[in-house]
This record gives structure tokens, sequence and C-alpha cells, in this order.
């Protein structure tokens, strides 16, 4: 998955409203009182920090954003025909060195 490109697909799938939210999602973003509003402007207006092309079964990619100004990020998978979106969490200094940077294990 080539980045600009990604991105173009990604945001033409949300557009034409071609995108599906896993339960596990739904469950995280109503923990996180995260709407699916506030999910669909962080992907469109939010940042590839992380490709994981050889995702199975649709390459995938962890996208950083905004929600309510805090730093949000969103895993989802880019399928044939439509976007996944997998799960949504606030990164946390326990495994992030800031949003963008993961720290070393």
């Amino acid at each position: 998955m080539r980045e600009i490109n990604a991105v173009e697909i990604i945001r033409e799938l949300i557009h034409e409203d071609h995108y599906i939210i896993t339960l596990h999602a739904k469950s995280r973003m109503d923990q996180r009182g995260i709407s699916t509003e506030d999910i669909i402007t962080l992907i469109i207006d939010g940042e590839i920090i992380e490709n994981y092309t050889d995702s199975k079964p649709c390459p995938s990619a962890l996208i950083m954003g905004t929600v309510t100004r805090c730093c949000c990020h969103v895993v989802v998978a880019l399928c044939r025909n439509h976007l996944r979106i997998i799960t949504v969490y606030w990164p946390g200094e326990d495994e992030w060195i800031d949003a963008r940077k993961r720290k070393s294990n």
C-alpha cells in the first residue's frame, strides 16, 4: 500500500460511505465517547503514521488525528471495495513517545 495512493483511496471510500465499523471498534468508540462523525473526520483529516502492508486479509494503516482536540489513533484496513475500521484509541505514554512515534521494545 503506497501511502499517497492509500490516503486518496481511504478518503474516497469514506466519502462514498463504503466503510464498515467493526464491533470491536464500535465498542472502543462507545467506551471512549467517540462518535462515528469524530472517526470519519479523523480519517479524512488525519495522517497515516504506520503502514501494515502485510496485514491479512487486507493491508492496514494507523491513522493519527484529533477528536475533541485530543490526539487519537484509528487502525483501518483497506479492503478491495471498502474500508474496515478496526479499532480506535488514545495513544498512551506507556507505548508512545509522542502521538507519532512508538517507544522501542
